[in-house]
């Protein structure tokens, strides 16, 4: 069926090409980054692999039995989309708080917020899935996952690709092995959207307060992302048979 009028807005906002702000931005973001150590640079890289592939592989973060499909009833899509609205402001003013308390404590302390920050916005998603009846424990639902994150934090060009492939997700085949993901690209383009952003955590006194906004907003972003991916799925059929392969 077509996509609604908001869906279609919301894919063009995401399409939308990159302004010239863009390139000062990045300039910007490449000075600051000089000035950091390395040491954090590697901490904060490795705790971004180390949790996506632990989203996959483990079992820290299930949030219990999803809701139905909308298929077979039960809530409607409002009512699963005021559960997910709860989940968001929940898991903002947690990220909010962390952000704020890890900002007073200088450059160690502000790069443990990324690998502390990554778990809060994965627990949130498996929360958003569950609630528009998805299984987060299921390989092509965890794919999807990362795709919204993708969405969320992604330059233009790389959102165009990553829509594509959540497009009519249910009725395409999926990866039946982690490998076969772009982990480079996802790592990549996630610290190069969200640094300049988080690296005013690392000044000093002001740290703390722009952490918490910052995580604040982060996570409401991602939240929206989410919700706007799972209605999009559900408008395209997301009802569809699961894929049969394994993960």
């Amino acid at each position: 069926m077509p996509l609604s009028p908001e869906l279609l807005a919301w894919r063009s906002d995401l399409l939308r090409p990159a302004g010239p702000l863009n390139g000062l931005a990045r300039a910007t973001q490449q000075r600051i980054n000089k000035l950091i150590p390395e040491k954090v640079h590697a901490a904060i890289t490795a705790a971004i692999e180390g949790m996506t592939r632990a989203m996959l592989v483990g079992s820290d973060f299930t949030t219990g039995s999803p809701l139905p499909p909308l298929s077979e009833g039960g809530l409607t899509l409002d009512e699963r989309r005021a559960r997910a609205a709860k989940a968001i402001d929940g898991w903002k003013k947690a990220a909010a708080a962390e952000g704020g308390i890890t900002g007073f404590g200088g450059f160690l302390a502000a790069a443990a917020d990324f690998p502390l920050l990554m778990s809060f916005k994965i627990k949130l998603l498996f929360e958003i899935a569950a609630a528009f009846g998805h299984d987060g424990t299921e390989l092509p639902e965890r794919l999807y996952i990362l795709h919204i994150f993708e969405l969320a934090f992604s330059d233009a060009d790389h959102r165009a690709r990553v829509l594509e492939a959540m497009d009519d997700w249910d009725a395409k085949p999926h990866p039946a092995h982690l490998n076969d993901f772009d982990w480079r690209a996802f790592q990549q383009q996630y610290r190069d959207h969200i640094d300049l952003a988080k690296l005013a955590q690392f000044i000093p006194v002001v740290g703390a307060p722009l952490g918490a906004i910052v995580n604040w907003r982060l996570v409401e972003r991602l939240g929206h992302t989410a919700v706007m991916a799972y209605r999009m799925r559900a408008e395209q059929g997301a009802d569809a048979p699961e894929s049969d392969e394994e993960g």
